[in-house]
């Protein structure tokens, strides 16, 4: 799979604001595509869950208790899931943000501001001993076995008191 590392900035992305004001324009139709799409219970986040379950892993959804909110969290053996969406935490990034034609403005810092705030929540879970799996929504619809062997693999090494460290 992929690897989800991320530019690490220094200072905090600045997202303008999406309006009529700020030079952005919309129409009625996308606006309605937009209000539509799910920060929760994806096609991709339910096939993982499912998949979990029937194994006979338990978890917790979107647990508001730590810091992003992880899609999934295994609380016994301090592993905390995220199922990411390809555009909005920037799958191969530097291709892709060359394709934005629309919103420039706004849609490049949005995203690279979602990728900066992914990036400092994996490393402050991680402080709080956690670890973070985060995987792409294509990859789960995708290769769901091999997702699940990764998590599988973890919660093994896990009970055994082997927990892998990544620095």
């Amino acid at each position: 799979m992929d690897s989800k590392e991320y530019k690490n900035h220094d200072e905090i992305i600045k997202v303008p604001r999406f309006t009529s004001d700020s030079g952005f324009h919309t129409n009625e139709h996308r606006s309605i595509n937009m209000s539509k799409i799910k920060a929760k219970n994806s096609a991709a986040e339910m096939l993982l869950r499912k998949a979990l379950w029937a194994k006979g892993i338990r978890y917790r959804v979107h647990v508001n208790q730590l810091i992003g909110k992880p899609d999934l969290v295994i609380k016994k053996y301090h592993l905390v899931i995220f199922i990411d969406g390809s555009f909005w935490h920037g799958y191969q990034w530097d291709k892709k943000r060359l394709s934005i034609k629309d919103n420039k403005d706004f849609w490049i810092p949005k995203i690279e501001r979602n990728m900066q705030r992914d990036n400092s929540y994996n490393e402050i879970l991680k402080s709080k001993g956690y670890t973070v799996m985060r995987f792409w929504d294509h990859d789960v619809k995708k290769r769901l076995d091999a997702c699940i062997n990764q998590i599988m693999l973890y919660l093994e090494a896990a009970k055994n008191g082997k927990i892998p460290v990544s620095e």
